[in-house]
């Protein structure tokens, strides 16, 4: 769809904008009122503020960029959030400006430096229970927004790998333009069809992906659905040979439930 993109030789300063948006859920089952409240417990320890902190961190790390200021807050009863202001590193140079500009999965930290400007990060987090059921559900909402020559999709495969990602959904998009040298506006720098060009072959293999893109604005969508399904995985608390057969497979078919509606985005009809 778009081709190779050339290093640009810019007047002035790169002012094109890309917000990477994430929202990442975890699927659980807890039997009684007690684990659920356990559940709740585990992931305010495990998803506090400081852990969100480190994990911001180390996306500040890959994408090259400086903290600037930390503000993070847990919450009364459950959920934190936290933000970082960023600001440039040095300029890239020419091997690096090449590889962000592919349209391939980010690299390791401390393997690219880029040059950012009035960016941001910013994580919240949603524990919720059904109040019948007993599924649990734990959403992890990420924004990553920059300005300059990198692609905060560079983050993409380390914020996937570290939270618990059974279901996935990315938005990315690119705003305003840069001038060249000549003059000429250009609305985005660097090759992209699809968010999962920047995913590597273990996360595509892994995942059932819907994608919906509108190339001609820049904007671009994807879902992700874990495929493997092991309910033991999915359980808190307890393990499947706790459980009889019938209540394996009617706690399984609600597992399966929750995560189909979260990835189209509807209820599904009984």
């Amino acid at each position: 769809m778009h081709r190779p993109f050339e290093k640009l030789k810019l007047h002035g300063f790169n002012n094109l904008t890309k917000s990477l948006s994430f929202s990442i859920y975890d699927i659980r089952y807890a039997k009684t009122q007690q684990q659920r409240i356990e559940y709740l417990e585990y992931i305010g320890q495990q998803y506090s503020a400081e852990r969100l902190t480190d994990i911001l961190r180390e996306v500040v790390d890959i994408i090259g960029a400086n903290i600037l200021n930390v503000a993070r807050q847990d919450y009364e009863p459950q959920g934190a959030s936290v933000t970082m202001l960023i600001s440039d590193e040095a300029q890239l140079g020419k091997e690096a400006q090449n590889h962000v500009q592919q349209a391939k999965p980010g690299p390791l930290p401390d393997s690219v430096v880029a040059h950012l400007d009035k960016s941001h990060i910013c994580v919240h987090t949603y524990p919720e229970t059904h109040p019948v059921e007993g599924i649990c559900t734990f959403r992890v909402d990420i924004e990553v927004s920059t300005c300059g020559v990198i692609s905060p999709l560079k983050a993409v495969n380390y914020l996937i790998h570290s939270l618990e990602s059974d279901i996935v959904t990315l938005d990315y998009r690119v705003r305003g333009f840069t001038r060249d040298a000549s003059g000429k506006k250009h609305y985005i720098d660097h090759a992209i069809d699809s968010i999962q060009n920047f995913m590597t072959k273990d996360t595509l293999v892994g995942y059932q992906m819907l994608d919906v893109n509108i190339y001609q604005e820049n904007l671009f969508h994807t879902k992700m659905m874990h495929k493997e399904f092991n309910l033991d995985q999915y359980l808190f608390g307890i393990t499947a040979r706790d459980l009889s057969e019938q209540e394996q497979s009617d706690i399984a078919e609600k597992l399966q439930r929750e995560m189909k509606e979260i990835f189209y985005g509807r209820n599904l009809s009984d």
